[in-house]
């Protein structure tokens, strides 16, 4: 099944100074990831790579992905633009032969098929990390919560004191 955002690219394109890629999604594009993302909107999505051979069939890819999606506000549950931004790097690897280290602090594999890379999927995967699970518009602050409601059983001794 081909992505929703598919940019493919040769490593036969990739020369031994390394290559910079900038990828753009389609409205259409977009208009796919905000469904996969469960999103209300994504309004844009540009993701700029630097790209660079480790060996014969590794690339390591430096990227710096900007979005503007629309996220729900989980206070007030109204939607809102909100700028996404991103710098990351990972590593493409050929299916089969990614790293079976546990590392969280090791660059995050991307496997492949055949002889080329899919930089609009990795610019999708990097929107999905990126996003704020617990949006919250500007300018929105959290309702005041009483620390116990005034039915609580023990309210009355409590007034006692």
């Amino acid at each position: 099944m081909t992505p929703e955002f598919h940019r493919p690219l040769s490593l036969d394109r990739i020369g031994p100074h390394g290559l910079d890629v900038t990828v753009d999604a389609s409205p259409a594009e977009c208009a796919a990831l905000a469904v996969r993302m469960n999103l209300p909107a994504v309004l844009a999505v540009s993701c700029t790579f630097h790209l660079i051979r480790e060996g014969r069939d590794k690339v390591l890819a430096r990227g710096v992905l900007r979005a503007r999606v629309t996220q729900i506000c989980v206070i007030s549950l109204e939607a809102f633009d909100a700028p996404v931004e991103e710098v990351f790097q990972v590593r493409f690897v050929p299916s089969g032969e990614e790293s079976d280290d546990i590392d969280l602090e090791s660059d995050d594999e991307i496997p492949f098929e055949g002889n080329a890379i899919d930089l609009g999927e990795a610019a999708a995967e990097q929107l999905g990390l990126a996003l704020d699970p617990y949006p919250r518009m500007p300018g929105t602050e959290m309702p005041d919560v009483k620390d116990e409601p005034d039915d609580h059983p023990f309210a009355a001794l409590r007034r006692l004191n």
